[in-house]
């Protein structure tokens, strides 16, 4: 894959402005308590739940509530870009207040201006996290076609120095609906990040996409549990991720708290074709519940929880003792004794002995959707998919099992 920056870089959002502010343990509403009966342990590690019913980025509420619009220059996107606070705003769409990010280019930089609003804290390591987010493949106003980065991240301190281990990232949703990097969109990616190099570009993470559009409102979901980062989208697996891809020995687990964003950006200018084009992202709601694994019908459960309750924002992390480590019993640790030396995805060495019953199984196609479980036949073997997977050709990615020749 082509070089993909990170968002956070020495001269990119600042390690002074994440590393500010503290821990809140505020209730809004009068019934938040009714959300949590999804897992005993909430209550120990704690939760955070936001509504965004807030009337503008310099509500007291919302920086009083661990928020902060950024306004610094610097990555990732369009070199010269600005970054403006009053792009944060909370319109009522679909009938509910949202927090909504708004940025635009005429296709120069000067003319560029990128939105992103985060936690001041950097508190948010294990457990469960969650966005209801709407994408659009189209801009509100203006041409179509720019290589915009709707996004919603988790990332730690800046790299002290290259391949730093404590480097921290999980990128839970990059939606790129007019594609970039060299890849056509729509398109979307997961990718958990041990460390990187700037130059030569050299990478150390794991990531999943899927080709296929996005548009509207969806639930972004992840895990982080026994050395696993698990993505899902509107409840369905569409990652497992434990050590990058191109050794298999680089783990990319979080080893550090982080802060928690929401980012759109131009990642260039390449696109545009004419006139000034604005995107919008939006956000329903974010929910994180700490060192606790939850499912998807859990996290939406306790989310419906705090609406029926009006309740708008909880924030218990970090003000008890956990006692009891995340829990995930479909994913033992996963710690061998001598780290694999080749890409996790390699093929096995020795093909399961066949011959596989293929008579019912499609050939494979790169734009069908297989959901886990479903196989297709390709290049004289069948296949099972793992999980969610489209455009990944089996026995070149982790998303499918061989099941033996045909």
């Amino acid at each position: 894959m082509s070089k993909r920056p990170t968002k956070l870089t020495a001269a990119a959002i600042g390690a002074g402005l994440l590393l500010t502010g503290g821990v809140l343990a505020t209730v809004t509403g009068g019934a938040a308590n009714a959300a949590e009966t999804a897992s005993s342990a909430a209550a120990t590690c704690g939760v955070l739940y936001d509504d965004f019913a807030y009337s503008s980025s310099t509500d007291t509420a919302f920086t009083g509530h661990g928020w902060t619009a950024r306004s610094n220059s610097g990555g990732p996107g369009v070199a010269g870009a600005t970054w403006k606070p009053q792009n944060i705003t909370f319109p009522t769409v679909d009938g509910q207040k949202v927090a909504q990010l708004q940025s635009s280019t005429d296709g120069t930089a000067a003319g560029t201006v990128q939105s992103e609003f985060l936690t001041t804290a950097q508190k948010f390591k294990d457990g469960t996290y969650a966005a209801r987010i709407k994408f659009s493949d189209t801009p509100s106003s203006g041409t179509d076609g720019d290589h915009v980065n709707e996004t919603f991240f988790a990332i730690g301190p800046a790299q002290k120095q290259t391949f730093d281990p404590d480097y921290s990232e999980l990128d839970f949703s990059e939606y790129l609906p007019n594609g970039g990097w060299g890849e056509q969109g729509p398109i979307n990616y997961q990718t958990s990040w041990n460390g990187y190099q700037d130059d030569p570009w050299v990478a150390h993470n794991a990531h999943d996409s899927q080709n296929a559009s996005l548009a509207g409102w969806h639930n972004v979901m992840a895990t982080v549990s026994a050395q696993h980062v698990k993505y899902y989208i509107d409840g369905t697996l569409v990652g497992d991720q434990t050590y990058d891809d191109a050794t298999g020995t680089f783990p990319v687990w979080p080893r550090a708290n982080m802060s928690v964003n929401f980012n759109l950006w131009f990642i260039d200018t390449a696109g545009h074709t004419s006139g000034n084009s604005v995107y919008q992202e939006q956000v329903d709601w974010f929910y994180y519940n700490k060192d606790t694994v939850q499912t998807p019908a859990q996290v939406n459960s306790a989310a419906a929880g705090y609406r029926s309750a009006g309740s708008t924002f909880q924030d218990t992390v970090g003000t008890g003792t956990c006692t009891n480590p995340p829990t995930d019993p479909t994913s033992p640790p996963v710690t061998p004794t001598t780290p694999p030396v080749t890409p996790t995805t390699t093929p096995p060495t020795t093909p399961p002995t066949g011959p596989a019953n293929c008579s019912t199984a499609a050939e494979w196609s790169w734009s069908q959707v297989y959901l886990a479980g479903d196989k297709a036949k390709h290049n004289g073997h069948l296949w099972s998919a793992n999980w969610w997977t489209q455009g990944s050709e089996p026995g070149l990615t982790a998303q499918w099992k061989d099941l033996g020749p045909c």
